[in-house]
């Protein structure tokens, strides 16, 4: 890998550690706004609220790994994840663009993960390159 690869590479493990840091805290703290992209998928409130923590942590921990450990597996969570709750947007009643100003939160760890190689075989999700 040349230098402008790993320059690359840690531009993309910085913005999703801060994509994901950030969602992680206002998460935690219960975001209001929050409770009705849950509830939009059949959740009550008080689950949506019972919820929101543990996606904070969850959150929380992708960050990190993104940073330090960024396993294939993390980066697949990580797309899959904000691709699902940039969606879960205009499932809400949000308008499209909501979605598509999410786009970077879902591509960074999908470029990271292509920069990385997709994996090929099952155990190759839980390695770094």
């Amino acid at each position: 890998m040349n230098q402008q690869q790993k320059t690359a590479e840690w531009i993309l493990r910085i913005g999703i550690f801060g994509s994901f840091l950030g969602h992680g805290i206002f998460a935690l703290g219960i975001k209001q706004g929050w409770i009705p992209l849950i509830t939009a998928f059949g959740f009550s409130e008080p689950t949506a609220i019972t919820m929101l923590p543990i996606i904070g942590m969850v959150d929380i921990a992708v960050a990190i790994l993104a940073l330090i450990w960024p396993i294939r597996i993390v980066l697949i969570y990580a797309t899959l994840w904000a691709f699902a709750t940039a969606l879960a947007r205009p499932i809400a009643g949000d308008p499209i663009w909501d979605f598509v100003e999410r786009a970077a939160n879902w591509a960074a760890p999908l470029a990271l993960l292509i920069l990385q190689g997709v994996p090929k075989k099952f155990k190759d999700i839980f390695t770094v390159r």
